[in-house]
């Protein structure tokens, strides 16, 4: 039974998750620790290049950051508990299932037990020696092997079934044990998440006079503006090195796999569609056909649209949705998280490369549940919305950029 159930686990593994070559990982691997440490080396060259001066929010950064971190640390032990959770709840149904096995097969071994017993004779020798008419002895015997039989078979399944229950029992106690362990860990985490926020309270109450002056300072906007195209800009470049570097790598492998097969067609075709699938996300050129029909990232009052005049005399490079802090950031579409980063002016900052130099930007998170080199859909959840880097309103920063270009996101979402 158990070498069944492994072979269709396998089996259903296989078809859902193709299995690649280890070489082919090697390579993703080897492809993401340079994504990491060129954009590592870029914010460091960013950074390098700031102005001097220390804005007031700056002293935000350090809580800011250590908040991200414990909300990130939360959601993934939440989601380890429900794991767990979901494991114990599981275990009970198998052991229900169990003991509805067992009880059955008591019954039927009491029905076997009762019918042995209805027998004339208790044993086979016994009967042989009572001298009864040949053709009734060779049916009881035939009666009594069939009956033994059964009673045989019944006892190895119920030892099988006390087994599995066994099993059961100890798996639900490690289960329980793990989610014991979980559970001490998030509450020293959120013990840790409360004492950040109060140092951020604490910080906030004591610079919010400056905050609020600095951002009235003609200039700080577009300061902030200014750095946050930077790295757009930087990003967009290094994003297209690194996709002409991987389509070369590509050609040359296709190169190598076709001179191999050069005698058959047909396989040469088969492997450029499994390269085709095997290619990272953020790199199929899909994303311009989803104009007009995605979803805002979150769920709330848009007060700031593309375009508009805001306070230091600048323009809306995007849109600002008011919203709850802690309130749910959803990708817009599938991507590679690129950056996922504390930014002065935007606080704690995400990025994400959908392919084809279209970018989607999401600042003031309160947390960023994701970090570089992360794969994600549409519609998953990668950040909580907030105040972070001296925000005055709650919600979440949006912009959508093409080439480094701020785009109308309006002109790209459907609100249906």
């Amino acid at each position: 039974m158990r070498r069944l159930l492994f072979l269709l686990l396998f089996s259903f593994c296989s078809a859902a998750f193709p299995v690649q070559g280890t070489g082919e990982i090697a390579g993703r691997k080897e492809d993401l620790k340079e994504l990491r440490e060129r954009i590592e080396a870029l914010k460091k060259e960013l950074s390098a290049n700031e102005e001097s001066r220390v804005e007031a929010a700056d002293q935000l950064k350090q809580s800011e950051e250590r908040i991200s971190t414990a909300q990130r640390q939360l959601l993934a032990l939440r989601q380890e508990q429900s794991r767990l959770q979901n494991t114990l709840r599981e275990l009970a149904q198998n052991a229900r299932e169990q003991e509805n096995t067992l009880a059955d097969q008591q019954k039927q071994l009491e029905k076997l037990l009762y019918r042995q017993y209805l027998q004339a004779s208790p044993d086979a020798l016994q009967l042989a020696l009572n001298g009864n008419d040949p053709n009734q002895l060779a049916r009881d015997l035939y009666y009594l092997v069939i009956i033994a039989r059964a009673r045989g078979v019944l006892l190895s399944e119920m030892r099988a079934t006390l087994a599995r229950q066994k099993r059961l029992a100890a798996d639900a106690r490690a289960r329980e044990a793990e989610l014991a362990e979980v559970r001490t860990e998030q509450e020293a985490e959120h013990v840790k998440l409360m004492a950040q926020k109060a140092e951020r309270k604490k910080v906030l109450n004591q610079i919010a006079g400056k905050i609020k002056a600095q951002k009235q300072e003609i200039g700080n906007l577009q300061r902030d503006e200014k750095r946050l195209s930077q790295l757009v800009d930087r990003l967009t470049k290094l994003l297209a090195e690194q996709a002409k570097a991987a389509a070369r790598k590509e050609a040359e492998e296709r190169a190598r796999k076709n001179a191999r097969n050069a005698g058959s067609a047909g396989k040469n075709a088969a492997a450029g569609q499994l390269e085709n699938r095997a290619l990272p996300t953020a790199t199929r050129g899909n994303f311009v056909r989803l104009k007009g029909k995605l979803r805002l990232p979150a769920r709330g009052q848009v007060t700031g649209r593309f375009g508009a005049p805001r306070e230091g005399g600048t323009t809306w490079k995007g849109l600002f949705i008011r919203a709850a802090q802690g309130s749910e950031v959803k990708a817009i579409a599938r991507g590679q998280v690129v950056y996922a980063e504390w930014m002065r002016g935007f606080g704690n900052l995400l990025i994400l490369d959908h392919g084809s130099g279209y970018l989607s930007v999401y600042g003031n998170n309160d947390a960023l549940y994701k970090q570089v080199g992360d794969q994600v859909e549409g519609g998953d959840t990668i950040g909580a919305a907030g105040n972070s880097g001296g925000n005055a309103d709650s919600g979440l920063y949006f912009e959508l950029r093409h080439q480094g270009r701020a785009l109308d996101p309006m002109q790209w979402v459907s609100l249906k």
